[in-house]
């Protein structure tokens, strides 16, 4: 896939703090359906103790959280981004963050990777993680029953 160089990501240091200052994590392409990575994601990152705000285009409730449509939409604190949404997306989503002053890290899932957009970011001074799982990642550093 073009754009795979990931070279424009947080180090594993970076990732372990990131895990250990987010409180709370917008899930921006969160699916109400339990079998989609990305809700298994959200269950996961709940029972971690995350608080998760899911952004999806329809549904009211996704995992006892109420759904927003967009970022811009939400009114309360978000430490991370954690996107699910294809690359070419991911520049939008980038965009939403800059308009926010709250947001430490942008992160995008397995096999999603945008370098224009994470370019963005960090010179914004906001923490990127491309290409890897939030759940694998925080179960590596983090490993609870």
């Amino acid at each position: 896939m073009e754009g795979q160089d990931t070279t424009i990501s947080a180090t594993p240091f970076e990732i372990k703090e990131i895990f250990s200052k987010t409180k709370t994590i917008a899930i921006i392409g969160l699916s109400p359906k339990p079998e989609k990575d990305s809700n298994k994601v959200a269950r996961y990152l709940q029972k971690a103790g995350y608080k998760i705000i899911p952004v999806y285009p329809k549904e009211d409730e996704i995992l006892g959280e109420k759904v927003y449509r967009e970022l811009d939409e939400i009114d309360e604190r978000i430490d991370m981004v954690d996107i699910f949404r294809k690359p070419e997306f991911i520049a939008n989503v980038v965009d939403s963050v800059l308009k926010r002053d709250d947001v430490k890290c942008v992160w995008t899932q397995l096999d999603l990777v945008n370098n224009e957009a994470a370019k963005k970011a960090v010179a914004a001074g906001i923490t990127v993680v491309q290409d890897l799982c939030t759940k694998i990642e925080h179960q590596r550093m983090f490993p609870f029953g």
